[in-house]
């Protein structure tokens, strides 16, 4: 029951199909800029590099599972979602359940919208998709991956911090500024941040240093597992009346 609410309060409500939407756009932005300006469109590692921006697309992603706790706490419906389902881990993990497989349907069509821009764009150059290059699909993969794992960390980080506001500027804030100012002063171990981990996962042109994509996925999903349980412990005890 409580996983059905949370499917419904998803598709009823207008801010996640906003998300959904300006996601593609953003997709097919980021590739017409990449093959609009490149000459040699045909070569599979510029494709790679059009395709990566499917994992920007995480960005929202994360947004979409802060909203799913704090938004709630912004329009003060969380009471009434914990009268129906007095477990609040229950309703943590729903969210969290519920909001990942969003993710991934949001890193499945962008990576659908990839390939069809790319494949307008490569058209109109009298080009192929390098669709048997061996960069290209485990580069998509990463990019859905990394969307789904954004997604769930975003749960734990609106349940961390239930200002809604609060919440979506200290997490852009720290993918926009924090990490690039901790890889300046600490060097290598900024890899290991999420938004670097991301970009390694996705095999974004930036990630040049990054960790292998496997152990990149991993890592991430350990950051998202830990979200989880902070945001668990965090709300079953608190008093949110």
């Amino acid at each position: 029951m409580t996983v059905r609410a949370e499917i419904r309060k998803l598709l009823t409500t207008r801010t996640p199909l906003i998300l959904f939407a300006a996601a593609q756009l953003l997709v097919v932005a980021g590739i017409s800029g990449v093959l609009a300006r490149r000459d040699n469109v045909g070569d599979a590692a510029t494709q790679r590099d059009a395709v990566a921006h499917i994992g920007l697309v995480s960005i929202f992603a994360l947004i979409l599972g802060i909203m799913a706790v704090a938004g709630e706490h912004r329009h003060r419906t969380i009471t009434d979602t914990y009268l129906t389902t007095p477990d609040r881990a229950r309703v943590v993990l729903a969210k969290l359940g519920v909001t990942t497989v969003a993710g991934l349907v949001f890193g499945v069509a962008a990576a659908v919208v990839a390939l069809a821009s790319a494949a307008v764009w490569l058209a109109a150059r009298n080009e192929s998709p390098a669709l048997g290059s061996g960069d290209l699909w485990p580069t998509i993969a990463g990019g859905i991956v990394w969307n789904a794992l954004f997604a769930a960390i975003g749960v734990g980080v609106g349940a961390l911090i239930t200002n809604l506001i609060g919440a979506i500027a200290a997490a852009l804030g720290w993918l926009a500024v924090v990490e690039g100012i901790v890889a300046q002063l600490v060097g290598d171990p900024a890899k290991w941040l999420p938004f670097a981990l991301g970009s390694a996962l996705d095999a974004l042109p930036t990630a040049t240093d990054g960790p292998p994509q496997w152990l990149a996925g991993l890592v991430l999903a350990g950051y998202a597992a830990a979200f989880a349980v902070a945001a668990t412990l965090t709300t079953v005890r608190r008093d949110v009346t």
